[in-house]
């Protein structure tokens, strides 16, 4: 990090204002390479530095900082998205054992089921993904598990609300048997703005969920929106992931605006492909967004 940045890094904590980072990951392993894959020496790497510069804390934490309008100190949590049995062999151990502040989403059909995820079956390696157990292992360790739908949609391609209630509502309650404990946060797969649709957030309000958290790349900043939890990915090449945790402020322009709140008339909602519309802003345009190849 540089001195200009880290300048300003210091004087945001200094007002109070300091972010507060959310990573996402997805597998952590030496074997299958892919985008959305770090080697275990560079996962060590970034949680190495994470707790040298940061302060760790849960989502949770990450709200209530939010809503109370000041932070002093840059912050990190943890998350990981789909639920690879790869995980189970470095990272989870290590974050466990650290006591690292960590989300881990799932989605429960393919937990239930070993049926690895149609991304990977598409590029010609479908690796392992957790099982019931393995959950119910990691839960016990301390590490809090997250929805991540029933089946890894793509909210931009359903048409009715019925299909957004079973994968969010119903997999919630599924999840919840699973573990056997509550399920309070929500991570949207692919977690670009198309994918949080208006009938996505109802559902996550409706199904009691404390909060949804995005994929695009952003800052959690004090004075905004608790419920949307916005994520960076934990990019494998070390500088562009110090670079988010620096502070951009050109990338913070460029966050897209994503409505998060309840609407007023939700419980009338109906199964009619009119009723999915877009909760964002669209007067930022899509190639301003951070490009990502990522599954989620």
């Amino acid at each position: 990090m540089g001195p200009l940045r880290r300048r300003r890094l210091k004087r945001l904590a200094r007002d109070g204002a300091a972010p507060l980072n959310v990573p996402f990951y997805h597998r952590v392993a030496t074997s299958h390479p892919n985008p959305w894959t770090i080697h275990p020496v560079q996962f060590r790497r970034h949680i190495d530095y994470l707790v040298d510069h940061m302060q760790p804390v849960d989502l949770a934490t990450v709200q209530h900082r939010v809503d109370a309008g000041v932070n002093h100190h840059p912050t990190f949590t943890v998350t990981f998205d789909d639920g690879y049995a790869d995980n189970m062999d470095d990272a989870l151990p290590m974050l466990a054992e650290r006591q690292i502040p960590t989300t881990y989403f799932v989605t429960t059909d393919h937990i239930s089921t070993g049926r690895p995820f149609a991304h990977d079956v598409k590029a010609g390696q479908p690796l392992p993904v957790n099982t019931v157990g393995h959950v119910r292992e990691i839960c016990d360790a301390g590490i809090e598990i997250g929805l991540h739908t029933k089946r890894h949609v793509d909210f931009a391609k359903i048409n009715t609300t019925a299909q957004v209630d079973d994968e969010i509502i119903g997999g919630k309650k599924d999840l919840e048997d699973i573990i056997g404990r509550p399920v309070r946060y929500f991570a949207v797969p692919f977690g670009m703005p198309p994918q949080i649709t208006r009938a996505v957030v109802d559902a996550a309000h409706r199904a009691g969920l404390k909060g949804l958290c995005s994929a695009f790349g952003a800052y959690n900043l004090v004075g905004r929106d608790s419920y949307h939890i916005r994520r960076f990915h934990g990019d494998p090449q070390f500088g562009r992931f110090v670079n988010w945790l620096s502070f951009d402020p050109r990338k913070a322009a460029a966050e897209p605006i994503v409505d998060v709140t309840p609407s007023v008339a939700d419980e009338h909602h109906s199964n009619d492909a009119s009723d999915i519309t877009l909760p964002f802003s669209t007067a930022i345009a899509p190639a301003s967004l951070p490009p990502t190849a990522l599954p989620q």
